[in-house]
């Protein structure tokens, strides 16, 4: 098979990938990179376990070839923390209780973190909780920790300091 090169930013540092053309985002972030933060759930764009950021932007990283991200900048669940410092929402879904097996938190967070960067909570009216439901309906937890998980968005939203 043959390889194509590309460079993209991933949490911040430039990487130098060689890939096959048909290499989805994800598969390269877990398979070349290491990155097993962001998850393979379905594989078909219908759980939302592998959101990653995308120039600030929530992508399903299963739906997306890595060679179409040719110098973009990716933010994966392990780049979102600063140093020993956990970003607002990690802290959020940990003090809300907003995970249970975990396999679904960090496309959560990295969706919750897009919605916040999209900034389509902002001056809207109408309901909140059910804007914060509707935007993240992408994002299944097979869990059913959904109350907590948007009282954790709906938190770091109403402080309004999320990176």
């Amino acid at each position: 098979m043959t390889t194509q090169p590309l460079r993209i930013t991933v949490n911040g540092q430039e990487r130098r990938l060689s890939v096959g053309a048909d290499v989805t985002l994800l598969d390269a972030l877990r398979e070349h990179l290491q990155l097993t933060g962001t998850k393979k759930g379905c594989d078909h764009g219908q759980c939302g376990a592998c959101t990653v950021l995308v120039d600030g932007r929530r992508i399903n990283a299963c739906l997306t070839l890595a060679v179409m991200q040719e110098g973009r900048h990716i933010t994966t669940i392990e780049g979102l923390a600063q140093d020993d410092h956990l970003h607002e929402l990690q802290r959020a879904f940990i003090e809300h209780d907003a995970f249970q097996c975990g396999y679904c938190t960090p496309g959560q967070i990295c969706s919750a973190q897009g919605l916040l960067n999209e900034k389509r909570l902002d001056g809207g009216e109408g309901d909140l909780r059910a804007a914060i439901r509707e935007y993240m309906s992408g994002n299944l937890c097979r869990c059913g920790a959904y109350v907590n998980i948007a009282d954790a968005i709906e938190a770091v939203h109403r402080k309004g300091v999320a990176r």
